[in-house]
C-alpha cells in the first residue's frame, strides 16, 4: 500500500532539481528525475510483456512483439518489476512535489499489481476461451485491430504474425506444465476454447480475422496480404490445431468438473484469488467483505425495481417484473439494425449533452462497430475499444448484433451510455490528452480495474440525472445491470473463494437478476475464466459515488459537477484509494 500526503493535490509540474554547485551532468539524479526514468522503464516493461494489451490501447511501438509466455518469461518480467519496486521504495515520496507524489503512488500499485499477475498466474489455470485472460483471445482481438500507417507498420504485422506459432506453441507448453504441477483447468473453459479454436479453423483463409489489418494508401497492401495469408496457412493455423489438439487430448480429459470450478481448488489459488481481488478493485476489501457487499446492494435494489417497473410495466411486483423482462417478446429487439440505431442515437445524445457535465477534452466521437459474428459465441454484449494514440485508430463502441431476437430492447441504451460517453470512451480517451502526465499513465484499462469499470457504471446512473434515458424502460435495463454487477460480488467470491459450484452461481444470479438463463451461463463462465476481474464494477462505482457525496456534502452551494468530473478524471486512471486522496486534497482547495 502507498501512502500519499494530506496536502496532495490532484495535478502539478515536475521541477527538476541538481545538487547546489554541480553541473546537472555530474549530479546524483533527483528524485523526481528518477521517478521519471522509473515511469519510462515501467512502461517498456508493461507493454513488452504485453505487447496484444498495448495493440488494444492504441499504443504504438509495440505492434511486432508477441508476449513471452513461458514460465521463464514470467520470471524474468516479475523480476524486472520487482527490482522497479525495490528502485521505487529508495525515493521517498515527502520529497515530491503533488503530481509527482501521485505518480509515485500509482506506480508503486501498478508494478506490484503486474508481477502478482505474473507470479501468481492464474490464466494458466484456465485454459478458456474469455476475451483478456486468455492468449489465444487476446492475440484474436489484438492482431485484427492493428493501426497500419505506414510500411513500417505492415512489416511489424508481418512479424507478429511470424511469431504467432511458436507463441501458440508456448501456451500449449504451459498450460502442460501447469497440469503436471495440479494446476488443472475447468472442463467448461477447456470446452469454450476448443469451440472457439474449432471456429476459427473452420473459416475459409480469406474471412481468416487474422488477415483483417486495414491499410491506407501507399502501402503495397496486396504484398503485405500475400505475404500475411502464406504465414497463416502455413504455419499459424498449424499452430492453432497443435493447440486444439493438446486441448482436447490432454486437458479436457482431467478438466475440473463444475462443482469445483473456484480457483481455490487449485495449488496456489486461494493466495492468488486474493491477490487478484486486491489487483482488480485496487482496494484492500477481503473476499468476505466484498460477498456481502453483492449481498447489500441487491437487497437495496428491490424497492427501485417495483418503482420503476410500478411506471414501465404498471406492476411493483419484483419477481413479476424480472418475468415479463426476461419473457415478453415485445422486449426483443427484431433486426440488427434497430440495435445500431438504438446505440447510435444514444451516443448521440450522449455526446450533445457532455458539455454541462464534463470539461471539453477536445476528443474525437466515438465510432459505433458490430462485433464480428465469427467471435459472437464467446464475445460480452458489448466493449469498448481505445482510439490509437496517433489518432488513426478512432474510439470504437464494440456492439453485439447478432440474434437480435435474443436481444433486449431496454439494456442496450445503458450499455452505451457505459462503454462509450459518458463512460468508457470519455474517460479513456480524455486520459490520453493528457500529455503532461507520464506516458504509461495515459494507456490504462485494466490494470486499474476499479477506476476504469467503476466509471462505467457510475456513468449508467449518471446518464439518467443527465435525462439520457428515453423511458421507464429503458431505466429498467440500468437498474438490471445494477443486479447483474451486484451479483457478481456474491458469485465470484462465492465461486473462487467460498467453493460454490457453478450451478449454484447460476441460480443464484437467475434469482436476482433478469436476464435470461443463456446470458447467466455466459456470465459465469467469465466470472470462472478471470477471478477477481468481475468485482471492479461495483465496488469502483461506489467508490465513486462515496467521494461524490463527500464533495457534495462538505462543499455544499460550491459543489459543481462539472468540477468534480474533471477532478476524478484529471489524472487519468489510478486505483482507487489514490483517488480518495486525490478528491479529499482537492477539496480545500475549492474557492469560497
Amino acid at each position: 500500500m502507498y501512502n500519499l500526503r494530506d496536502d496532495l493535490i490532484p495535478r502539478g509540474t515536475r521541477g527538476e532539481v541538481v545538487a547546489d554547485n554541480q553541473p546537472a551532468s555530474e549530479a546524483t539524479p533527483a528524485p523526481d528525475q528518477r521517478l521519471a526514468r522509473l515511469s519510462d522503464e515501467f512502461f517498456q516493461v508493461k507493454h513488452t510483456a504485453d505487447p496484444f494489451s498495448a495493440t488494444l490501447l492504441g499504443v504504438s511501438g509495440f505492434d511486432g512483439l508477441v508476449p513471452d509466455v513461458s514460465r521463464d518469461g514470467s520470471r524474468a518480467d516479475a523480476a524486472k518489476l520487482a527490482d522497479l519496486e525495490r528502485r521505487l521504495a529508495e525515493i521517498d515520496p515527502e520529497v515530491l512535489n503533488q503530481a509527482d507524489r501521485v505518480n509515485h503512488a500509482v506506480l508503486g500499485r501498478l508494478a506490484w499489481a503486474m508481477r502478482a499477475d505474473l507470479e501468481h498466474a492464474l490464466w494458466e489455470t484456465g485454459a478458456s476461451a474469455d476475451g483478456y485472460s486468455a492468449p489465444q483471445s487476446m492475440m484474436f482481438m489484438a492482431v485484427p485491430a492493428t493501426s497500419i500507417t505506414e510500411a513500417a507498420g505492415a512489416e511489424a504485422y508481418l512479424q507478429r504474425l511470424a511469431a504467432l506459432p511458436p507463441f501458440l506453441d508456448a501456451v500449449l507448453d504451459r498450460h502442460l506444465r501447469a497440469k503436471a504441477d495440479g494446476r488443472i483447468p475447468t472442463r467448461v473453459g477447456v470446452g469454450q476454447a476448443i469451440d472457439q479454436l474449432t471456429g476459427h479453423l473452420g473459416l475459409a483463409l480469406e474471412d481468416d480475422t487474422l488477415l483483417s489489418p486495414r491499410m491506407p494508401d501507399g502501402i503495397d497492401a496486396d504484398r503485405v496480404r500475400a505475404r500475411a495469408s502464406e504465414i497463416v496457412a502455413g504455419s499459424v493455423r498449424p499452430a492453432l490445431r497443435r493447440l486444439l489438439a493438446g486441448l482436447r487430448e490432454e486437458l479436457l480429459p482431467v478438466a475440473r468438473p463444475d462443482d469445483r470450478v473456484g480457483v481455490r481448488f487449485v495449488p496456489g489459488g486461494e493466495e492468488g484469488y486474493r491477490a487478484a481481488v486486491r489487483r482488480h478493485t485496487t482496494t484492500d476489501l477481503t473476499p468476505e467483505e466484498i460477498h456481502q457487499i453483492g449481498l447489500d446492494c441487491l437487497a437495496g435494489l428491490r424497492e427501485e425495481w417495483a418503482e420503476v417497473g410500478g411506471r414501465a410495466l404498471g406492476t411493483g411486483d419484483v419477481e413479476e417484473i424480472r418475468k415479463r423482462l426476461r419473457e415478453d417478446p415485445t422486449l426483443r429487439f427484431s433486426t440488427s439494425g434497430e440495435i445500431v440505431a438504438t446505440v447510435t442515437d444514444a451516443l448521440r445524445r450522449a455526446q450533445e449533452a457532455t458539455g454541462g457535465w464534463f470539461p471539453d477534452y477536445g476528443i474525437s466521437d466515438c465510432v459505433v462497430e458490430e462485433i464480428n459474428p465469427i467471435k459472437a459465441g464467446n464475445a460480452a454484449l458489448a466493449y469498448y475499444r481505445g482510439p490509437s494514440g496517433d489518432g488513426s485508430r478512432p474510439g470504437a463502441f464494440c456492439v453485439l448484433t447478432t440474434d437480435p431476437g435474443e436481444r433486449f430492447v431496454y439494456e442496450y441504451e445503458a450499455l452505451a451510455f457505459h462503454e462509450s460517453t459518458p463512460g468508457h470512451h470519455l474517460q479513456i480517451a480524455s486520459a490520453q490528452t493528457l500529455t503532461d502526465l507520464p506516458e504509461y499513465r495515459r494507456f490504462l484499462d485494466a490494470e486499474v480495474c476499479g477506476y476504469v469499470e467503476g466509471w462505467g457504471l457510475y456513468s449508467e446512473r449518471l446518464a439518467d440525472e443527465m435525462g439520457l434515458y428515453t423511458s421507464d424502460l429503458a431505466r429498467l435495463g440500468m437498474l438490471s445491470f445494477d443486479a447483474l454487477r451486484a451479483c457478481r460480488l456474491v458469485v465470484d467470491t462465492g465461486m473462487h473463494h467460498f467453493g460454490w459450484s457453478r450451478q449454484r452461481a447460476m441460480e443464484f444470479m437467475w434469482d436476482n437478476t433478469a436476464t435470461t438463463r443463456a446470458n447467466v451461463r455466459n456470465e459465469i463462465d467469465r466470472y470462472i475464466s478471470w477471478p477477481g476481474q468481475a468485482l471492479a464494477y461495483m465496488i469502483g462505482r461506489r467508490e465513486i459515488r462515496r467521494l461524490r457525496d463527500l464533495a457534495e456534502t462538505r462543499l455544499g452551494p460550491r459543489f459543481d459537477i462539472r468540477a468534480f468530473h474533471a477532478t476524478v478524471l484529471g489524472n487519468a486512471a489510478v486505483p482507487l484509494d489514490v483517488l480518495d486522496q486525490i478528491i479529499t486534497t482537492w477539496l480545500p482547495t475549492v474557492p469560497a
